[in-house]
């Protein structure tokens, strides 16, 4: 007789943090991101992968967490929307610049699909060259992946326009600290 497995032992790094977990294989990443590791920040909304609100990144890509088995994310790397903000080596936050901006920006009203958006933005602005001006364009495609039912996305849009300004200048101002003193140059 065969024996069935419904277990299986799983290793992953969820927000930087080494955790293991013995999951039924049946189990979602969503359910074992809620359900085995307590971050209930990863929403789950309409269980097929079209809202959105579950996104988490994997190995630094959105995906949807409704849609994988916790066990397909063993040996990876996961970033739910807890994981966004990064310490500031003083017992505090820094939160992502799209989640300062979201709270600058007034981009959410119930909150169900902000992790989603959260994390989705978040790549995607990590993922392009923060010295050059986001185009509607690019705010689209951030976007357009999720679904929220309160906002209309204006402010959600004016959000990821202001997180991608304050990359930029971030980014001209560390630049700025490490070029080379003009009189020092011509020395």
């Amino acid at each position: 007789m065969t024996e069935v497995c419904t277990e299986r032992a799983i290793s992953v790094v969820v927000n930087g943090v080494p955790r293991e977990a013995t999951v039924p294989v049946r189990w979602l990443l969503s359910d074992a991101l809620r359900h085995g590791f307590g971050l209930t920040g990863t929403h789950v909304g309409c269980e097929h992968g079209v809202c959105g609100a579950c996104t988490v990144l994997v190995d630094g890509q959105p995906t949807r967490s409704c849609l994988v088995l916790a066990v397909q994310v063993d040996g990876r790397e996961v970033t739910t929307v807890e994981g966004l903000s990064r310490s500031d080596h003083q017992g505090g936050q820094v939160l992502h610049p799209i989640q300062e901006a979201f709270r600058e920006c007034h981009a959410l009203q119930c909150g169900f699909c902000t992790p989603g958006f959260l994390t989705t933005i978040a790549a995607g602005l990590d993922a392009r060259d923060p010295s050059v001006e986001i185009t509607e364009e690019e705010v689209d495609d951030m976007v357009g992946g999720n679904l929220c039912r309160c906002t209309g996305y204006a402010n959600i849009k004016k959000a990821c326009r202001h997180a991608a300004a304050t990359m930029r200048d971030s980014a001209g101002a560390k630049s700025a600290t490490l070029a080379p003193d003009s009189q020092e140059a011509g020395r």
